[in-house]
């Protein structure tokens, strides 16, 4: 148990200083680009793990769980997605509110489903 824990704690180190990152080289003016790219990204990524975690049975489960649950954990960020479309309604942003939601939501899904496609098919 505690080796899990450490692993996830590992990755999500690891994912948590790359959302960091995103957020220092990504402008987000008009925006929440940072976070959009992230939860977009993290769904792709997460989709391929998941993927490669049925179609190379080697993959273990230490790397699963350091993968899913740590980088990709620490690295999407729908706690920071949902306090940024909470200021985005408290300033009467409504519309901008509902298409970074809607967009957000969707587009994490079609990722999640092409990361997996790509490992799958091939």
């Amino acid at each position: 148990m505690f080796k899990n824990l450490l692993l996830a704690g590992l990755g999500g180190g690891i994912g948590s200083m790359l959302r960091y990152g995103c957020n220092l080289l990504i402008p987000a003016k008009y925006f929440p680009w940072p976070t959009f790219m992230v939860n977009v990204t993290g769904s792709f990524v997460i989709g391929i793990v998941f993927a490669l975690s049925i179609k190379e049975p080697g993959l273990s489960n230490d790397w699963k769980l350091f993968l899913t649950v740590g980088v990709c954990g620490g690295f999407t960020t729908f706690s920071a997605f949902s306090l940024e479309n909470m200021g985005l309604l408290q300033n009467g942003k409504y519309g901008l509110a509902v298409t970074y939601i809607t967009l957000s939501i969707m587009l994490s899904i079609v990722a999640t489903f092409l990361g997996y496609q790509l490992i799958i098919k091939n």
